[in-house]
């Protein structure tokens, strides 16, 4: 079987032509006719979207019973059955992480709908939830319009459960279920396509591996159109001709800029990360990971829910970049947050609240070096459809902030009028006491839909300046604001108690392929064991136990000369002589998605041995690497 594709892996070549211009609508605070924008500029929905800044994802299907990542396809709708669905404690969890939205998977690679539909029989009418009345999709809606925040939904394109898949009645279906999601739940601010096309599945008992072209099968243009025609404010993600693009991880975090704008051509994973400067395509990166390692809810992830310091990290390298911040918050089997993720959340609101509430700026006297009226202090008169707009060819003007004095800050935010285009290449940031002389404090590229800049201490300088230090058009600047930052509020450590994942304590890596192999028992994916393919490996834990399978954890860091096994051969023993066959199989999406695999036995057994052969890496690579290797009963 070829590797299947990333699930972010873009679907479409053919484009939408040309990035739609976008007229400003908003006034200038009295400045004068404005200048033709510099290069690509937003559709009027996109301009929404950068504002929306940082939003959740809900992750919640059939994998969240199976305990898997991937449906196959032919899981029993049954098996669906939330003990304690509660939509608004969803909301409440994503408001306290200041969320401005949810994306909910109404459809995941598995085929089961979330919602009643009447198009498949693979969908929530046949589970146990409310006696087949439930609507998910429904109720999440109608929880975040109570909570006054936005609602999006993601549709995966490739269909596991589905014996019409790979046929164009299996398209027409597509559109139907597509229809019927953008026009029965209310206002969408995102519909989200997942890149993940083709490979093995159930389709309708066939148990076979499909392939398709994604480009020519799906006529991405086709489908986009019609989201746009049922959904004119929706937003979609993520082929080309889409209103958003991936940003080339699922880690977190964007280059340092992160452009909006790309070329009008296939996406390149490399260019998506970073974007490329004056390219003709307004087409920006959202940046979207999990709070755990793997994007359904598996209870041997308690333990590892991000901290709310690397959430904050995270939004710095996101936001603060110049992307959107998607961050998934997946329910647990009750139909809940999980305790441990809300308390993350809520100490990194907690945190962003208490950072962003005082803008210091406030009652700065701003003037700038060039301008086109009267428009500097719209860099921090509080009014985000204002802004300091200097002449065309004012390419190195600068603008300066005169505090109150006693004022101390170590984060400067920047946002760009985009209506006019990215106008600034690169940009500084300098202080002084009052006299003449600055100091430079901070230089950057890109000021873009929001920029932070964060200090390495505290200031408290007389005057602040943003000056720029090349550029292809006078600025045109909508915020100039400076905060002091708070830092998140830490978590003490979980204590696991799930009976269900065994204690590694005693484990011991008896033979490997290559040495190294304690990386793999260390409960860090920070390290990881590298061997040359085909990589052996054979651990000893100490003592018997009932096995329903096993775990494996890719290393998180992307390395060239090293990737994630492809496939496992696995066999386990009770005295280290005898061996029985465990199960072989692919590790699906193991080099891109990097989260934590579950792998069953074929059927439980006794065992104290494992041993594990990995033939070879997931993509082209010199060596294979492995972060963890654990166990579950």
């Amino acid at each position: 079987m070829t590797p299947i594709l990333t699930r972010r892996t873009l679907m479409g070549s053919s484009l939408i032509a040309g990035a739609a211009a976008c007229s400003p609508v908003r006034p200038n605070g009295g400045a004068g006719p404005l200048p033709a924008p510099w290069g690509a500029t937003p559709s009027p929905r996109q301009l929404k979207w950068h504002d929306h800044r940082q939003y959740g994802f809900i992750h919640f299907s059939i994998n969240t019973y199976t305990d898997k990542e991937w449906g196959y396809g032919d899981e029993d709708p049954k098996l669906f059955n939330p003990t304690d669905f509660d939509p608004d404690q969803i909301v409440a969890a994503a408001k306290a992480g200041e969320l401005t939205g949810l994306i909910l998977t109404a459809k995941h690679h598995d085929g089961f709908c979330l919602w009643p539909t009447m198009l498949t029989e693979h969908c929530i009418r046949n589970s146990p939830y409310k006696q087949g009345k439930g609507d998910i999709v429904g109720e999440l809606e109608q929880a975040c319009r109570r909570g006054g925040i936005n609602f999006g939904l993601y549709l995966s394109p490739w269909d596991r459960n589905r014996a019409d898949y790979g046929t164009p009645g299996y398209i027409a279906y597509y559109r139907a279920q597509l229809t019927e999601l953008c026009t029965r739940y209310g206002k969408l601010f995102e519909v989200w396509f997942d890149g993940a096309n083709g490979g093995d599945g159930y389709y309708g008992g066939a148990r076979e591996t499909r392939k398709i072209n994604a480009v020519q099968y799906y006529d991405w243009p086709s489908i986009v159109a019609l989201v746009h025609r049922l959904q004119p404010d929706a937003c979609t993600f993520d082929p080309l001709g889409a209103d958003i693009r991936w940003v080339g991880n699922e880690d977190g975090h964007a280059a340092d800029p992160c452009w909006p704008t790309m070329p009008n051509e296939p996406y390149d994973q490399v260019k998506g990360n970073t974007g490329v400067r004056g390219a003709e395509l307004w087409w920006p990166a959202e940046t979207n990971v999990s709070i755990r390692p793997g994007w359904f809810y598996h209870a041997d992830e308690d333990a590892q829910v991000k901290l709310p310091g690397k959430i904050m990290e995270m939004y710095d390298q996101s936001v603060g970049h110049g992307t959107t911040f998607h961050l998934n918050l997946p329910p647990d089997r009750r139909g809940r947050i999980h305790d441990r993720d809300v308390a993350s959340l809520t100490a990194f609101g907690n945190a962003l609240r208490a950072t962003f509430a005082n803008n210091l700026a406030d009652g700065a006297i701003a003037t700038a070096s060039a301008d086109t009226g009267s428009t500097a202090r719209n860099v921090n008169d509080g009014n985000l459809d204002t802004f300091w707009l200097a002449p065309a060819d004012a390419k190195d003007a600068s603008i300066i902030l005169d505090l109150p004095p006693g004022r101390s800050f170590d984060t400067v935010r920047l946002q760009e009028w985009l209506p006019l285009g990215l106008r600034v290449t690169r940009f500084a940031i300098d202080v002084s006491d009052g006299g003449d002389a600055w100091t430079t404090v901070a230089e950057k590229d890109m000021v873009g839909p929001q920029r932070l800049v964060r200090l390495p201490a505290p200031i408290s300088p007389r005057r602040v300046r943003f000056r720029t230090v090349a550029a292809e058009a006078g600025p045109a600047i909508r915020e100039f604001a400076l905060f002091r930052s708070v830092a998140p509020v830490d978590l003490p450590p979980l204590k696991v108690t799930d009976a269900s994942i065994v204690d590694r304590t005693t484990w011991k890596v008896t033979a490997a392929s290559a040495p190294g192999g304690e990386a793999l028992l260390d409960a860090s994916p920070r390290t990881a064991w590298t061997s040359k393919a085909p990589a052996t490996l054979t651990i000893d834990m100490g003592r018997s136990e009932t096995l329903a399978g096993f775990t494996l954890t890719p290393t998180r860091h992307v390395d060239p000369q090293a990737a994630p096994p492809m496939k496992y051969v696995v066999e386990t023993s009770v005295d280290g002589r005898s061996w029985t066959p465990g199960g072989t199989g692919e590790f699906q999406n193991i080099n891109y998605a990097r989260a934590t695999q579950r792998l069953p036995f074929t059927t439980p057994r006794a065992a104290r041995y494992l041993r594990f052969a990995f033939p070879q890496p997931a993509v082209p690579a010199p060596a294979i690497a492995v972060a963890e290797i654990g166990a579950f009963r």
